[in-house]
């Protein structure tokens, strides 16, 4: 499964291995990548529902697009109620994010965009509800040491060792990795991207 010759080129304006793994799932290689550059500092008060779909289009209307490229872009974050889990600034912050998810749910939530050829963007949001299990102090030293939650939002991979924690899923587990991708499948179909 690939592109259709008279299908528009896919940039994913992303450099995270994740989505483009993810990607190819569905039988899709961008024909470029290219790295968005914006502030993703949340604005006081933002939802994070509303973080993530701001994050998302300003990140696909910050790459150049030629016109026959299609952009996508995605956003995720982790949050407890309305509080947004970032990625972590240091291994202490790190422990805080893994306490704070302790033995409760908490929503992954991703925003995605394409911006087709005709230059209107197309935006959805994804929410999955994850729940650990209680960290003893010993497990959340163990994460730790793995060195996997740094740079990730709400300090873990699910696709890692972190999926030994989560007791519960609700919704999209590929959202949880970094892109929701039947929501993904179904912006690029209809900016013209097409699949088989």
């Amino acid at each position: 499964m690939g592109l259709n010759p008279k299908s528009p080129a896919l940039v994913l304006a992303s450099t995270s291995p994740r989505r483009r793994e993810l990607l190819g799932r569905i039988g899709l290689e961008p024909a470029r990548i290219a790295a968005p550059e914006i502030d993703e500092t949340p604005l006081k008060g933002e939802l994070p529902r509303d973080y993530v779909a701001r994050l998302a289009r300003g990140k696909a209307l910050a790459v150049a697009r030629a016109p026959d490229e299609v952009v996508l872009a995605g956003d995720t974050t982790v949050a407890v109620g309305r509080r947004i889990l970032g990625k972590p600034a240091d291994e202490g912050d790190l422990r805080r994010m893994l306490a704070l998810l302790s033995g409760r749910r908490h929503h992954v939530w991703s925003g995605v965009c394409v911006v087709g050829t005709d230059e209107r963007p197309r935006v959805r949001v994804v929410d999955t509800i994850v729940a650990f299990k209680a960290l003893s102090a010993a497990e959340i030293d163990w994460y730790v040491e793995t060195g996997e939650g740094m740079g990730k939002a709400g300090g873990y991979a699910i696709q890692g060792r972190a999926e030994t924690f989560v007791r519960f899923l609700s919704g999209s587990h590929s959202n949880v990795v970094g892109l929701p991708l039947f929501e993904t499948r179904a912006l690029l179909t209809s900016a013209g991207i097409a699949l088989g």
